[in-house]
């Protein structure tokens, strides 16, 4: 474990590879598991603010989905969520015309609809972050079979995880806390 101001890091996140492969995946993540993504209390009130710009970028079913539970719901774990479709997929997925899984909320970033890229939970995966009283620890999801194709394509093109997700470290904690997590990573690659 790695202690970088008050976070504790694992070293699973300089010591493994991933690059998203949404050829092979096509955005499995948005679309499995048993719980909506993950949304900070922080974030709850941007989500209602840009809901009216993220809307018309929703299927009918999103749409429906969020109007019948809210923008964001409470999980059976207590933490706050996005809404799901009928028990299932994200109420904000979208699909390209390839038929891949796609965030209407980044969607509408990326036209300049709106100033928020998305939940900072989904611009981190795979790190998922677990907030204690005293820190808040960063730690690997591992997500398999989902994501092992982003493990070998992260091998092939020797990105560690910490890399990939540059941007959302740095937009979670800081451009500073990142070069001091780089400082460290480097250092713990030359060791070994």
């Amino acid at each position: 474990m790695i202690q970088v101001a008050n976070t504790i890091i694992s070293e699973d996140i300089i010591d493994n590879d991933f690059v998203c492969n949404l050829t092979s995946c096509k955005g499995a993540c948005c679309i499995e598991g048993d719980a909506g993504a993950p949304v900070e209390e922080s974030e709850l009130r941007i989500m209602k603010r840009i809901y009216p710009e993220v809307e018309p970028y929703l299927t009918d079913e999103g749409r429906a989905a969020i109007e019948a539970q809210g923008v964001y719901v409470k999980g059976e774990d207590g933490d706050w969520e996005t809404p799901l479709i009928n028990g299932g997929e994200c109420a904000y997925v979208v699909r390209n015309e390839s038929g891949w899984a796609l965030c209407a909320i980044e969607q509408a970033y990326n036209d300049k609809k709106i100033d928020w890229k998305k939940p900072i939970s989904c611009h981190l995966y795979p790190i998922r972050l677990r907030e204690y009283s005293s820190f808040t620890a960063v730690n690997y999801h591992r997500w398999s079979p989902i994501c092992d194709d982003a493990c070998a394509l992260g091998k092939e093109l020797q990105v560690p995880i910490y890399k990939f997700v540059k941007n959302a470290l740095i937009r979670k904690f800081g451009e500073e806390w990142y070069e001091e997590l780089e400082l460290i990573a480097e250092h713990l690659k030359e060791k070994k």
